[in-house]
Parts: structure tokens; C-alpha cells; sequence
């Protein structure tokens, strides 16, 4: 996946449900976006990396 996840999956065809945003606690911010597709949800979650470039994701079928 590369930098910008979200926007790859809007290419995609998945629509942005819900979006939220956690701290943890001074540190990482988690971005949690709930997106849809014919019937399917994922649930992306994404922070930066803590040493280095680039962000981390996770990706769950809900």
C-alpha cells in the first residue's frame, strides 16, 4: 500500500463512512476511517511510523 492509503481506496470505489481520531497518549495519533464498498465494510486505521518516513496501516474487514 503506499503513502496514501485512503486515497487509493477511494480510487477504488470505497466510500468514507465515519472517520475518528484517537490519541495515545502523547504517543501516536491513530486516524480510524470506516469505509464501504457493494455490502462490505473495512475499517483503515493509520498513524506514522515512530522511527523514520511513512505511515503505518492496518486494514480489518468488518
Amino acid at each position: 500500500m503506499s503513502d496514501k492509503p485512503l486515497s487509493d481506496l477511494v480510487r477504488q470505489g470505497w466510500q468514507v463512512v465515519n472517520y475518528a481520531v484517537n490519541d495515545a497518549g502523547g504517543t501516536a495519533v491513530y486516524h480510524n476511517i470506516l469505509v464501504t464498498r457493494q455490502g462490505q465494510h473495512k475499517l483503515l486505521t493509520i498513524r506514522k511510523k515512530m522511527v523514520g518516513e511513512g505511515v503505518v496501516v492496518s486494514e480489518l474487514e468488518v
